[in-house]
């Protein structure tokens, strides 16, 4: 799903959980049951049952569930067809699948500059016609 640099799946809420407050946790985080309160991960998993009601920053997300409350991701965020999103999404990519609900506002984020520093950028056609 997230490719060869994901971490397994360490930390899982099941359908019939649900915590209150902050959760912080290294590697990927599944949840199925309900959150009350911030996530903190590297990778965000909502299934289709799942639901939180926080602020969720992590490197990449896939939602199949609900989300009420922002979600800052430096790389991605993807909604299932089934996903609900009220709040803000910061991210470098977006994914959104037909059927997903999104209400709020979205912003992307530039990605970190790679060593070359010419990878990913764009170049008009007539500025580099300009200069051969």
């Amino acid at each position: 799903m997230f490719g060869r640099s994901a971490a397994k799946l360490e930390t899982v809420v099941g359908a019939d959980s649900a915590i209150k407050g902050e959760m912080v946790a290294q590697g990927t985080v599944r949840i199925d049951g309900t959150v009350e309160g911030d996530v903190r991960a590297d990778w965000v998993i909502v299934g289709e049952t799942g639901r939180i009601r926080g602020n969720v920053r992590a490197r990449a997300m896939v939602v199949g569930g609900r989300v009420d409350g922002n979600i800052d991701a430096s790389e991605i965020v993807e909604l299932k067809n089934k996903a609900q999103v009220c709040g803000e999404i910061c991210t470098a990519k977006l994914s959104v699948s037909e059927g997903a609900l999104f209400d709020g506002q979205s912003s992307m984020k530039k990605k970190k500059e790679t060593s070359e520093g010419q990878e990913g950028k764009v170049t008009s056609i007539a500025a580099s016609r300009s200069s051969s």
